[in-house]
């Protein structure tokens, strides 16, 4: 996925702006004042959280098969508009090019007929996914008789905040339409050009299916007080928000949001190397979990290895991973296997590098490694390496993380590897959503009770 890596937001250049207000426009399908920011952002805002509510109503009771027709009109339409939403990436890229952006940052931003394409095969993964809204989860029948239901509905409208990826435009705008919801894209001043070439397209397929425009709107200015806005709940039209970036922007949006957050602030992840691990099972999983992608929430930033087996497997690992170009901050006994090893400050223990850098540890058994998971760890993901059953079950239930896994690359931390057709982000919290949020954890519910004229004594 993804997904987080740290990307700073900025504010734009006045040509952007004024291209930002042209979308406004043609995003919102009617004439709109030049939106500046104060009253006529604020007016703006509203405006798309009154309009958001309303498709909300009408996408609650839209029937499985015109959500699915719509998504395969939007991916449709998105492969239509491949060179109009080339030439608008054209200008992000060089823009972010002239103002000195990174290379990890100008891949994260840039687009190619290949990531096109492949933007529109995920919105068509969410349109075979079944349909959450309506399921009936649990039923029972008490002695009274009455027969009572535990239905999925949809949340209602859900704000997403994303930087510089353009193709969450389309991920999030699939996933919330299969789960019934209104949502209201944000995404960076980077990428508007981009993410609104995406946005016109996708919504150029929902309404040839016959589905609400205002189902799925985008923020067309790049004005950072619509952020704070739409924290603030767009006059109680929100009901959820999810970030989608860097530490900074999730930081503030936990801190200031006034409804729901889905999101993860860190992604420390470790993988903990126990004493009855197989040694070339613990290299493959260890060397995946850290160096497929760097830069991903699911990358692993720690590695800990059982002191019972610090004799055989540690060397093994940690000149593995150096020698794959990692460098490898561990402690006493880490370096003494190694002299390229760099000594691990106590930071290290609580940093997500997202970059070829791991801390290592040795650590006293299974206790050992949940007591640092414990209190280091950030609840995202972490994963054991031992072919001893009952030690992997202690892992499981003892470790309070969103996924745990046994022998398994922390990297499988991706809704689409999850069977879920892809991700809105991931969550951490204990509340609702946890772990990848796809489209039915998208959805809350709501009881239904049938009777046959029973009173309440």
């Amino acid at each position: 996925m993804r997904h987080h890596r740290l990307t700073p937001q900025r504010d734009p250049a006045m040509a952007t702006a004024s291209a930002a207000r042209t979308d406004v426009s043609a995003v919102a399908g009617r004439s709109v004042p030049p939106v500046e920011g104060g009253a006529d952002l604020a007016a703006y805002m509203s405006d798309m959280g009154r309009r958001a509510r309303a498709a909300s109503r009408t996408l609650a009771l839209t029937p499985p098969e015109a959500k699915t027709q719509a998504l395969h009109a939007a991916a449709a339409a998105i492969r239509a508009a491949a060179d109009e939403i080339l030439a608008a990436n054209a200008g992000d890229v060089a823009k972010a090019k002239a103002d000195g952006m990174t290379g990890s940052f100008l891949d994260r931003l840039t687009l190619t007929p290949a990531r096109i394409a492949a933007m529109a095969e995920g919105v068509e993964q969410v349109a075979a996914l079944s349909d959450p809204v309506g399921e009936v989860t649990e039923s029972w029948t008490r002695p009274n008789g009455l027969k009572i239901e535990r239905v999925r509905t949809p949340l209602g409208v859900i704000g997403v905040i994303y930087e510089s990826r353009p193709n969450v435009t389309a991920d999030a705008a699939a996933l919330c339409l299969r789960a019934g919801n209104a949502v209201i894209l944000r995404g960076g001043s980077d990428s508007i050009a981009s993410s609104g070439a995406i946005h016109r397209a996708f919504v150029s397929g929902l309404k040839s299916a016959g589905l609400p425009e205002d189902a799925v709107q985008f923020v067309a200015v790049a004005d950072r007080a619509a952020v704070g806005l739409m924290l603030a709940g767009l006059d109680n039209n929100m009901d959820v928000i999810v970030p989608r970036g860097g530490k900074s922007l999730v930081a503030r949006v936990q801190s200031d949001a006034r409804v729901p957050v889905f999101a993860h602030l860190d992604g420390i992840n470790h993988v903990y190397v126990d004493k009855a691990a197989d040694l070339d099972m613990a290299k493959t999983v260890v060397l995946n979990a850290k160096m497929r992608r760097t830069g991903v929430c699911g990358a692993a930033e720690t590695l800990l290895v059982d002191q019972a087996v610090a004799a055989t497997h540690l060397k093994p690992l940690v000149e593995m991973l150096i020698d794959a170009g990692c460098e490898v901050r561990g402690d006493e006994a880490v370096q003494a296997v190694d002299g390229r090893v760099k000594p691990a400050t106590p930071l290290d223990w609580d940093t997500e590098y997202l970059d070829a850098i791991i801390a290592a540890k040795v650590v006293d058994g299974l206790a050992g490694a949940v007591a640092h998971i414990e209190a280091h760890g950030s609840h995202h993901t972490d994963s054991i390496v031992t072919e001893d059953v009952a030690t992997a079950e202690r892992f499981l239930a003892e470790v309070d993380s969103a996924i745990v896994l046994h022998n398994a690359s922390t990297q499988f931390a991706d809704g689409g590897e999850f069977g879920f057709g892809g991700e809105i982000g991931i969550a951490t919290g204990r509340m609702h959503a946890r772990g990848p949020v796809g489209a039915e954890q998208l959805t809350s519910f709501k009881y239904r009770i049938h009777g046959s004229g029973q009173t309440r004594p």
